[in-house]
């Protein structure tokens, strides 16, 4: 991450650390997600009048009826994928960029789909002001995925699936992993390992709530 317009404060490092922490202790343990959350500062994706909330382990509303997820929820789905350095990830769901910038912290190449045009925008400028010109943002449908771009080592939808697109398991490298929360109201965090081009492996880690993931084609709200 470059220097950025946006301070970064000892109060804001202070205050960082303490998540962190908080999150260690609620279970999560992977060294390079801890550390990759530590250089990102969550309160560069907020609005100024909010900043009193940005360290606060709680999701919260971005606009265009998305949210910025919990911390716990992105450092655990973050630890679900298993990252390498190097490794090529999709991201459905770009939303605020936090969970993108993470992905870039940890070693990622990260290619990151949003669906919402004010989003993308404010987003995509966001990430250039931050020094985060090598994720490859998009605006377009995440049930799609990006063909094109294919394959992927690891996927990561960031938004509540009523069930498990096709085409971002087909996207998906033979020994890749996807990680999804499928579900309505409800959704239980499962991870797709792909065995090879006919097999897959599906494991479920409990319940989460998401926004959902809305089909068909990108929205301009």
């Amino acid at each position: 991450m470059k220097p950025s317009k946006r301070q970064d404060t000892y109060r804001h490092q202070g205050l960082r650390n303490q998540l962190i922490s908080q999150i260690r202790k609620k279970g999560i343990s992977d060294p390079a997600v801890l550390a990759a959350m530590e250089k990102v500062p969550r309160h560069f994706f907020f609005d100024s009048s909010f900043l009193e909330y940005a360290y606060e382990d709680q999701p919260f509303p971005i606009g265009a009826g998305q949210t910025i997820s919990q911390p716990f929820t992105v450092a655990f789905q973050t630890s679900l994928l298993k990252l390498s350095k190097g490794e090529k990830v999709l991201e459905i769901g770009t939303g605020s960029g936090y969970q993108a910038c993470i992905l870039a912290e940890a070693g990622a190449k990260v290619f990151s789909i949003e669906r919402q045009k004010t989003l993308y925008d404010k987003t995509r400028v966001l990430l250039t002001e931050m020094g985060y010109q090598r994720i490859k943002l998009f605006y377009g449908d995440g049930y799609k995925g990006l063909p094109s771009f294919a394959p992927f080592d690891k996927v990561l939808v960031t938004a509540a699936a009523p069930y498990i697109p096709e085409p971002l398991i087909k996207q998906l490298r033979p020994g890749g992993i996807l990680v999804i929360p499928v579900g309505d109201d409800v959704q239980i965090m499962t991870t797709i390992y792909k065995i090879s081009e006919t097999e897959v492996r599906k494991e479920e880690h409990g319940n989460f709530r998401f926004v959902p993931m809305l089909e068909d084609k990108a929205k301009k709200e």
